[in-house]
């Protein structure tokens, strides 16, 4: 379980730099449409939130100290602010559907959201990775002999 949870990390670390490109992609398509930031949505609305919650269940299940699974719950919290963000500043338009300086600085909080939640990830992935390093109670250690000189 404790590979497995590292490996969810891992992929989920993944998503996330696949998260910024796909902006990226949609920042940089011209013309802007509704579909420039498909692939932003679809990567951070559907993979996302359910490598998050794998992520978290794997933790628990490889018995990670209480703070480890805490850290691997958080991003699912900052996951589920994304969307509601990116409403608000699409909301602080003004009429003509020009945004305003609020909306672009609520704007803003979506990138500096998604920047927490990596850096959030990155904790999570160093714990399983000390965790799936570390040898589990009850199993010995073989630490071989070394020969004795002639």
């Amino acid at each position: 379980m404790r590979k497995a949870f590292f490996v969810s990390t891992l992929v989920l670390l993944v998503a996330f730099a696949v998260q910024f490109i796909f902006a990226a992609v949609g920042g940089f398509t011209r013309p802007i449409g509704d579909d420039a930031y498909a692939l932003h949505s679809i990567n951070g609305m559907a993979v996302i939130p359910v490598l998050t919650v794998l992520t978290a269940l794997l933790a628990a299940l490889a018995k990670a100290p209480g703070r480890v699974i805490g850290l691997a719950v958080l991003p699912i919290g900052l996951v589920v602010l994304q969307p509601l963000i990116a409403m608000l500043a699409e909301a602080l338009t003004d009429a003509s559907g020009v945004s305003t300086p609020l909306g672009l600085i609520i704007g803003g909080l979506h990138a500096l959201n998604g920047i927490i939640a990596v850096h959030v990830v990155v904790g999570v992935h160093r714990a399983a990775r000390q965790l799936s390093l570390a040898v589990p109670a009850g199993e010995a250690q073989l630490v071989p002999q070394e020969r004795e000189p002639a």
